[in-house]
């Protein structure tokens, strides 16, 4: 989850609520430009943190604060293997564009463990092979995926920079990252709050996206139980951005 602090508490932001985002970003970029299978594509974004299910995680720091996703550890290489086996798995169920771009995804996270654990390391290869045999009884060219997945990333990125409060203040510019045409990107929040991207990848020049968003009063907890349950009561604001093309 993603956890921002508050004066008074905290602002938790589920991964699975930060994905719709990106899916509601991926929406807006200009038809004509937009890349292949967008609407699998999309449900790919969308569904890309499914692996993450804080109401069964520890999700609370030595501290007894809630715990942001950027402290998780990857001290043990077998931790999570059989999930993200499972996850690549069941994003089958929804077609293979859709798996494939989420073994990718799954590559790009997990291959700088490699070495680590024998588990780990068969999923891996596991995720090399499919992608490469899904290519194939696709008919697409690896090109094609690899746009495809940039445009996943860019969109992922964009959303996190969003729920993470990174917008720089005084109207400067902060990188997205490149897109799926190997473009640069960047963000700017205006001093009227309207955000602006240049150069403008999307669809219409005005845009609104959100995301709900769990408002903590408590600061500390005893348990990640006490503070599943406190989120779970915790009252629901939903976070908005509107996009203009300057």
């Amino acid at each position: 989850m993603i956890v921002n602090a508050m004066p008074n508490g905290w602002e938790v932001i589920y991964h699975r609520a930060h994905a719709l985002l990106a899916a509601q970003l991926a929406g807006q970029w200009r038809r004509k430009d937009a890349p292949a299978r967008l609407y699998e594509t999309m449900t790919a974004i969308s569904h890309h943190d499914d692996l993450e299910k804080e109401w069964e995680e520890d999700i609370l720091t030595e501290a007894g604060v809630p715990k942001d996703f950027t402290l998780n550890s990857n001290a043990d290489a077998d931790a999570g293997v059989e999930n993200l086996a499972g996850l690549a798995k069941n994003a089958l169920y929804r077609g293979r564009w859709v798996a494939l771009l989420i073994s990718m995804h799954i590559s790009r996270l997990n291959e700088p463990r490699r070495g680590k654990s024998s588990k780990l390391d068969k999923v891996l290869d596991e995720q090399l092979q499919n992608q490469q045999r899904w290519r194939k009884e696709l008919g697409i060219k690896k090109e094609e995926v690899d746009a495809a997945y940039a445009f996943m990333q860019w969109c992922d990125r964009l959303s996190l920079i969003l729920c993470q409060q990174q917008l720089p203040e005084d109207e400067r510019c902060l990188e997205i990252s490149k897109g799926p045409e190997g473009q640069r990107y960047d963000i700017m929040q205006r001093s009227d709050n309207l955000v602006v991207v240049k150069p403008w990848p999307f669809q219409d020049n005005e845009f609104t996206v959100n995301v709900e968003a769990c408002e903590l009063s408590q600061v500390k907890f005893e348990s990640s139980n006490e503070l599943t349950k406190a989120l779970q009561e915790a009252p629901i604001k939903v976070l908005e951005w509107t996009f203009v093309k300057s």
